[in-house]
């Protein structure tokens, strides 16, 4: 048996060649190092009273800088990768095998949804993704943002409000808030490059590969604008080889038939379990140009074009998804991703007397297209085309907002008055693929539609919009020297489900010089996005046990949706309350600690896939549409409620001519289900078995995230080293499946510590080098057991936030000017 890979090497060499030969990084002195990592910095998230840092605020805010995020998992330039690492509360799952999951990962905050956080970028409203997550673990039926659309060199720092936030913010905060700042440096540039691979030792297949070579490179400059104003752009590109961590193929008989075609390829790699391979283009500026009087305009945008290839089931030679005169030996479908993502913002700030003012205009827009090559509609045989266009998604949102504040004194304490107003208008669509893709050919007995996704039929499109008006105010006061109180609420109307109060009181009690309580409690709203009101789509493709199904995932207008119980979708309400304690101790110690509980009613969720053996008979007899093998619908299914704790704390001291900065950072939440709705009478008479929302769905709400997470990092550094390491514990997940009649394999992936280092050193004040890597002691999950890793060939579940890779190891230079 081989005992590594070789085209990914060979791949490689230029990759790390050009990070060698490249400009690399400006220095900063460990003073200012650990100054950027502190509580102390003034933040602009969770409370509209102006300088309050991060310490002072009565909810919990975390501050990641620059330099944070390039030593965090950035160096492939995802975003998303980089806040995983730093902030336990925030997961970031990998995909594989997942169809349109693959091209665009999902995030959570404290384990909730996906959809149940919301992104700015400057303080304005971030647009979601087009694509609908169906075939994923974490982030099931969401359309979520999409992180890695953001480019890493663009952001100045981010702002992570830990608390719900609808109140002051609009709906979809009931998890948090991210907000992301851009660079606003009036001069200067700096050119960034990185390369690296994975390289581990596979047991189960029993070999070392080196895969999933990586390059990155950026570049940024700025320059001044009319005295106090600037403009600052940048320009990204990444390509990220893809990975590969399938096993041994055993090839049973419940897998595939028993033929000596199929036999042959017992003991091979047929699959591919891994990263999908990308390349991606990124743009942004940032820019203020002062006015007349005391006005400022400003124009700010993001702009990112991906193009991304996964991997699928293998189909086996002799099976009735394959024409032996194309594919003799099986084929593996590929999922190709074209993304295309614009964000935009422009508006007028300013003082008029005693207000000041914001006034903008905002509009962000994702295009997903999705294809497939290597694959085939077997019902048209020998003709069949192997190259899909399966659909085309599109999410476009443009908003007006006013914001207006004031700050006066009441009784000699300052107190703030924020109001605003927003009009939003969001707009989702989908577009049928090629015909190819979708209709049923002339040979009967085999499976219609592209094999691995089924193309969007005609009856699939979906064209939804709707309007959402809101109204805010927002009143900050220090009350007394040492308790800070703020109050906001906004009234929101959707034009599709009506109007929507929300709530928020929170405040902070310094009980002793550098020691406070603080405590929120809010109520939050989040409406169905368009896309679980009116996405539909047919697929074909393999079940987790073996067998081939095609299925329809149905709008819940859809009549055979209503005919099997769906019920039109409702909000989902949560009620958030948290009680914090902060300290400072002398200049070198600070921390918070942070306990919370949120509980949501009707959380919008796909129902279980129902796939009894009476189904297809029941929509043929009832509804007159033939081959529905399966079906799912979203729904508001459930009750549930999350409990968690979050633990952050900072030393700082000198240390060998340089400063050290230790970091320990912990979450800790649990999501109990209160309430399932009861299955509808309608889909119950189809089937002994069928269920709405069954063991599957709720381990994923409950157990398929960690519950807990950690870490603690050393960084120190003087005036030529920046040495940091960081030690991690990613917690246990539970996955369940549910195979019918009983049969519910469950199986724990045990926790498991990743070692993170790099070393950078800098040659001058402007030029430094760093080599350093992720999980450098090689570490994978627990391995799957017999009855989840599909026949050997998925030995490792993507649920795990250790990944399936193993060690990364990169290289980055840095030139600043």
């Amino acid at each position: 048996m081989p005992t590594h890979t070789t085209a990914p090497r060979r791949r490689l060499i230029p990759v790390l060649i050009a990070a060698l030969l490249a400009p690399a990084a400006q220095a900063q002195s460990s003073a200012d190092d650990n100054q950027a990592k502190t509580l102390d910095q003034v933040v602009v998230t969770g409370v509209r009273a102006s300088h309050r840092t991060a310490l002072e605020s009565p909810v919990p805010v975390d501050v990641l800088t620059q330099d944070d995020l390039r030593a965090a998992g950035a160096v492939n330039g995802e975003l998303g990768q980089a806040l995983a690492t730093l902030l336990p509360s925030f997961n970031f799952p990998r995909q594989s095998n997942s169809g349109g999951s693959d091209h665009v990962r999902a995030a959570q905050l404290r384990g909730l949804s996906p959809d149940q956080v919301l992104v700015l970028v400057n303080g304005k409203r971030f647009h979601t993704s087009a694509l609908v997550n169906t075939d994923t673990k974490i982030g099931r039926g969401t359309t979520p943002v999409d992180f890695n659309a953001i480019p890493i060199s663009a952001i100045k720092r981010v702002e992570v409000l830990r608390d719900g936030a609808g109140a002051q913010y609009g709906s979809d905060a009931i998890a948090g808030v991210v907000n992301i700042i851009l660079d606003d440096a009036p001069q200067g540039g700096e050119v960034t490059a990185t390369g690296g691979a994975y390289h581990t030792h596979f047991r189960p297949a029993d070999r070392d590969i080196t895969d999933g070579d990586s390059g990155y490179a950026a570049a940024k400059w700025g320059t001044r604008l009319g005295g106090s104003g600037f403009l600052r752009f940048g320009i990204e590109a990444n390509n990220h080889g893809n990975t590969n961590r399938a096993g041994i193929d055993t090839v049973p008989d419940w897998l595939a038939d028993p033929t000596p075609a199929n036999l042959a390829l017992r003991g091979r790699r047929n699959y591919v379990a891994g990263d999908p391979s990308a390349e991606s283009y990124n743009g942004w500026l940032n820019s203020e140009v002062p006015l007349s009087g005391n006005a400022t305009f400003y124009w700010f945008g993001t702009y990112t074009q991906r193009h991304s290839v996964g991997d699928n089931y293998f189909r086996y030679p002799d099976s009735s998804a394959n024409i032996t005169s194309i594919y003799p030996d099986g084929y593996l479908p590929k999922s190709v991703g074209t993304d295309r993502d614009l964000q935009t913002a422009a508006g007028v700030r300013g003082l008029a007397g005693d207000w000041h003012y914001d006034g903008s205009v905002n509009w962000g827009s994702n295009a997903f297209d999705y294809n497939l090559r290597d694959s085939l509609n077997a019902s048209l045989g020998p003709d069949s085309p192997t190259s899909f266009h399966i659909g085309t998604y599109r999410f476009d949102q443009g908003s007006v907002n006013g914001d207006f504040s004031h700050d006066f004194s009441v009784a000699s304490r300052n107190v703030t008055l924020a109001l605003g107003a927003e009009y939003r208008h969001e707009n989702f669509r989908t577009t049928p693929g090629d015909p190819a893709s979708y209709i049923a050919g002339p040979y009967v007995d085999a499976p219609v539609g592209a094999q691995a996704g089924g193309g969007l039929q005609p009856q699939d499109a979906a064209k939804l919009s709707r309007d959402v008006g809101g109204l805010y105010a927002e009143l900050s006061s220090d009350v007394t020297e040492h308790i800070f109180v703020d109050a906001a609420t906004r009234y929101e109307h959707y034009s599709d489900f009506g109007g929507n109060w929300s709530g928020k009181l929170s405040g902070r009690w310094e009980f002793a010089p550098g020691f406070a309580l603080r405590a929120a409690w809010s109520n939050n709203f989040r409406a169905p996005s368009l896309s679980q009101i009116g996405y539909e789509a047919t697929t074909t493709g393999y079940g987790a046990d073996g067998k081939l199904v095609t299925g329809r995932i149905l709008s819940v207008n859809n009549p055979i949706a209503r005919g099997l119980g769906a019920e039109p979708l409702q909000p989902e309400k949560s009620r958030n309350a948290s009680l914090g304690l902060t300290g400072q101790v002398g200049e070198h110690f600070d921390f918070t600690l942070d306990a919370y509980q949120i509980n949501i009613d009707h959380r919008v969720t796909l129902s279980e896939t129902i796939d009894s053996p009476g189904l297809e008979d029941y929509i043929l007899q009832h509804f007159g549409v033939p081959g529905v093998q399966s079906v799912a619908f979203f729904t508001n299914a459930v009750d549930t409620r999350t409990r968690g704790a979050e633990l952050v704390g900072n030393y700082r001291t000198p240390l060998a001519g340089g400063g050290l900065l230790l970091t320990l950072a912990y979450s800790h939440n649990h999501t109990d289900i209160l309430h399932v709705i009861p299955t509808p009478e309608a889909l119950a008479a189809t089937g002994a078995g069928n269920v709405l929302f069954g063991v599957e769905e709720q381990n994923t709400l409950t157990d398929a995230a960690p519950s807990q997470r950690g870490s603690f990092t050393a960084n120190w550094s003087n005036a030529r080293w920046n040495l940091l390491g960081r030690v991690t514990r990613q917690g246990s997940v539970v996955r369940v499946f549910d195979f019918g009649g009983g049969d519910v394999p469950t199986q724990t992936y045990a926790a498991r510590w990743q070692l993170d280092a790099e070393v950078e050193f800098r040659v001058t004040p402007q030029l430094s080098f760093a080599v350093g890597g992720y999980n450098l002691t090689n570490q994978y999950p627990t391995q799957s057991n017999s009855e989840i890793n599909y026949a050997g060939n998925f030995p490792y579940d993507v649920i795990s936030p250790i990944g399936l890779n193993g060690a990364y190891w990169y290289g980055r230079v840095r030139y600043t000017f």
